[in-house]
């Protein structure tokens, strides 16, 4: 039976990252940079990893899995003090020791799987992750004799000019035998230049022992050899990682029309025929549907579930919320801490107010509910099934809408069953009674005119008047062509009469009436 046990060196500061946050803790991709040896660990059926830490150790373990056995170096004085300090955790020297190193996220399972395959069919007693690269600077270089066997592995640091031309370099991660490494880690001495325990110097020693095997096994993409010692190499690996996240939705059946404007991190999981629309932030612990549309501009926070066939547009916010199937969130929302049932239409500018300045507070929006553009709902606060909330409401928190109410106004009041206000409390302003009248209005199907505040009986009553006077225009009979001869316009066109006020009508009656006087004595 195989048994392998797992190394992880994690104790570089990261000088040239300049930052107080320990290097291994950086994010790539929605997780911290130790997670990617960890999952390569756990890829290797290795149930307890030792991991090695340095200073700010205290900021690490928060992160490491519970079944993790943490040692602390507390001297940088190499990689191969760092094994050191490590041995007393191997226990008994039995099996192979997996070496991984917590600053190098861009390695795959399926390389260390080849590595550690390669090294129990070839029966060797070490086998090494090596990589070709044009530029090698920085890296160790793999010494072989003349028969091409591998010797040694040389620092750069310690190496002369045609050892530095050599392309073939170190990556770093490794299994050996583990009686091998004790007894080697023994012979290491202090480098001449640094004056630090270098793991490599176990190379030369193992290759001298009789019977002793070193094999090599590389990497499958040029990238993996790529380790994180500045910020300008961590934004690579980002765009590596993110890049094969892509590619991974991609080879499911995810459309992404913007690969390049796309960014989906680790650990998300999107169904078939969902289409990502560019500029759109998915991030760790999101999972989305079959037969969706998201985005563009769309951001999905950790927490969030969308079932399927559900369309979230453009500038949409969701964070620990669930979706339900055929929802359409399509503008300009915020939606936090919310649960949404199916078919419900969120209009734009819709905001959950889940936070109190104190402790975040759930909304629940029910079946087919209707929420009109820039409705605020205070949560802790429900919706009911079919229920509908006007254009700019504000359903303060605790003021639950029932299945199928209508609310209008701020704060969101219920309309009445004749599809009119509430009364109007004791007490109440005519303000805002106002504003109920010209919500009501705005609210009225029929087309049929209302008047601000008047009872349902006066507003009746109004429209049956009106509805007469129609008739009667339309019934009375066209009036008879004049007989008299059309006359020829003047070149200047009279200015129109404008017709008398009712007061200077009044005023002239008197006149008009003494004139019609003489005219009949005559």
């Amino acid at each position: 039976m195989r048994t392998v046990h797992a190394i992880i060196l994690a104790a570089g500061e990261g000088t040239r990252m300049k930052s107080e946050l320990p290097k291994v803790l950086h994010s790539i991709c929605g997780r911290p940079m130790i997670s990617y040896a960890l999952n390569l660990a756990a890829g290797a059926g290795v149930k307890q990893p030792i991991v090695v830490l340095g200073k700010g150790a205290e900021l690490v373990k928060p992160h490491l899995p519970k079944e993790t056995k943490v040692v602390l170096q507390p001297n940088r004085a190499g990689t191969g003090d760092a094994v050191l300090v490590a041995k007393k955790a191997l226990g008994a020297p039995t099996g192979e020791v997996l070496i991984l190193y917590g600053d190098t996220p861009l390695l795959r399972r399926t390389t260390v799987q080849k590595l550690i395959e390669t090294h129990f069919k070839a029966g060797a007693t070490c086998t090494l992750l090596t990589a070709h690269l044009a530029d090698p600077s920085g890296y160790g270089r793999i010494a072989r004799d003349e028969n091409g066997k591998v010797v040694g592995i040389i620092e750069e640091a310690e190496a002369n000019a045609a050892q530095r031309a050599i392309r073939e370099v170190n990556v770093g991660t490794l299994i050996c035998n583990t009686q091998a490494l004790v007894a080697a880690l023994a012979t290491v001495t202090p480098s001449a230049s640094k004056k630090e325990l270098y793991l490599t110097q176990i190379i030369s020693h193992i290759a001298k022992q009789e019977g002793a095997k070193i094999h090599v096994a590389k990497v499958e993409e040029v990238s993996e050899a790529l380790g994180i010692n500045s910020r300008g190499e961590l934004a690579r690996a980002t765009g590596v990682i993110r890049q094969r996240i892509v590619d991974m939705h991609l080879q499911n059946g995810v459309t992404i029309e913007d690969p390049q404007s796309t960014f989906i991190d680790y650990g998300v999981s999107i169904g078939a025929d969902t289409t990502i629309r560019p500029y759109t932030v998915i991030e760790t612990g999101v999972s989305i549907g079959k037969r969706c549309v998201i985005g563009p501009f769309a951001r999905l926070r950790r927490g969030v579930a969308v079932a399927d066939e559900v369309r979230i547009g453009n500038f949409v916010e969701l964070v620990r919320t669930k979706v339900g199937p055929r929802v359409r969130i399509n503008h300009v929302s915020y939606l936090g801490d919310a649960t949404i049932d199916e078919g419900a239409n969120i209009g734009a500018g819709t905001i959950t107010a889940n936070y109190d300045g104190k402790e975040k507070h759930a909304t629940h929006i029910g079946k087919g509910a209707f929420i009109g553009s820039d409705t605020v709902l205070i949560a802790p606060v429900k919706v009911g099934p079919g229920a509908i909330t006007g254009a700019g409401s504000v359903v303060t928190r605790d003021h639950d809408v029932p299945a199928k109410g209508v609310v209008v106004g701020v704060p969101a009041r219920p309309l009445g069953q004749d599809g009119g206000p509430s009364p109007a409390r004791p007490g109440a302003g005519e303000g805002r009674a106002g504003e109920r009248s010209r919500g009501t209005r705005a609210l009225a199907s029929n087309g049929a005119p209302r008047t601000d505040g008047a009872p349902p009986a006066k507003r009746e009553g109004a429209v049956k008047v009106k509805m007469k006077l129609k008739s009667a225009r339309a019934a009375k009979p066209a009036a008879k062509p004049s007989k008299r001869k059309a006359v020829r316009p003047s070149a200047k066109p009279k200015r129109p009469v404008r017709a008398a006020s009712k007061s200077r009508r009044r005023a002239a009656r008197p006149a008009r009436k003494a004139v019609a006087r003489k005219r009949s004595k005559r």
